[in-house]
């Protein structure tokens, strides 16, 4: 992205600051191999930021402008967020947009914009993963997806494959519909894929031999064939399948099995974590499964088998 083309896309910053924008994401993408949705959202979120300084300052501010920034002026800019409805989580997020915005700037000697470092972030209470009951995992693992539905058989096999990985494998959902053809081996022929998560980073997780079987079934019935290297899942017309099929597959399964509204795909994930830290799961192992970079992203599983432990406690102790 020239400076030109950054100026039109980032209006609220000046000439200088559109163009270290513009490298700024180039070297995200490239360099640190961000995705494109997170290269959006960083973009998306420093704009907001600079609109903000543009009506607080009075004009599109410039890099000797941001250098020059106070406290106050951060200050005043999380308050109109919050004023306009803003929760913390996605105020810290644009926050941490704009921060790493600052930081290369600093790196790249074009000036330091202090006072982003020295306002603390919201805080934003935390929440534990709600994952299905083993049980209700299994229900959704074993159900007859057809039940009740006019659909053709390949597409009914195909929901069932990547509902298999979501809770089988722990991947998200956006793991499972990025794999390709070859990256799952046919049944009998390995039993680990690899999977490629957030930062682009590869990671190896294994894979169950019930998992390939509900695989090789959706292929065989699928009536498109995209080449080994194009999408493993296909939507009904043949395009790349949209997460948004299988988010209405989940709330179909809801209604039939009576689950919550909180039995999402990605409560698959949750459950797939939750139950193999129950069984004596090695929080180190479990960590590398998912794709953390962080132990401590991990650690809020053992939160819920606490708080399951102690709902057990509470409903079963003579006492409690």
């Amino acid at each position: 992205m020239n400076d030109s083309s950054a100026a039109q896309k980032f209006p609220f910053a000046a000439r200088d600051v559109a163009g270290e924008i513009g490298r700024w994401l180039a070297y995200l993408g490239h360099e640190r191999r961000m995705s494109p949705k997170t290269l959006e959202a960083y973009a998306r979120d420093t704009s907001q930021f600079l609109g903000f300084l543009a009506d607080h300052l009075g004009g599109a501010p410039s890099l000797k402008q941001l250098a020059r920034l106070t406290p106050q002026d951060v200050r005043a800019f999380m308050a109109a967020r919050r004023a306009n409805g803003i929760s913390a989580r996605s105020l810290m997020r644009g926050l941490a947009g704009a921060r790493s915005f600052a930081r290369f700037l600093e790196r790249g000697g074009k000036g330091k914009v202090a006072a982003l470092t020295a306002v603390r972030a919201p805080k934003v209470p935390k929440t534990l993963p709600k994952p299905l009951a083993v049980p209700s995992a299994k229900r959704i693992a074993d159900i007859d997806l057809r039940a009740g539905e006019d659909r053709e058989p390949w597409i009914f096999a195909r929901d069932a494959a990547v509902l298999a990985l979501l809770y089988g494998s722990g991947l998200r959902i956006a793991e499972a519909l990025s794999l390709k053809r070859d990256d799952v081996p046919a049944p009998g022929a390995g039993d680990v894929i690899i999977v490629k998560g957030k930062g682009n980073k590869a990671r190896m997780v294994p894979v169950l031999p019930q998992v390939l079987s509900l695989v090789a079934d959706y292929l065989a019935l699928c009536p498109y064939h995209s080449g080994p290297d194009g999408p493993l899942f296909l939507g009904a017309k043949g395009g790349p399948l949209s997460p948004r099929i299988i988010q209405l597959t989940m709330e179909r399964l809801r209604g039939a099995l009576g689950l919550a509204d909180t039995a999402t795909p990605h409560a698959l994930r949750h459950s797939f974590a939750t139950h193999l830290l129950a069984r004596g799961g090695d929080l180190r192992a479990i960590q590398e499964l998912l794709g953390h970079a962080s132990l401590s992203t991990t650690q809020i599983y053992t939160a819920v088998d606490t708080e399951r432990l102690l709902d057990a406690y509470k409903a079963a102790h003579p006492r409690a």
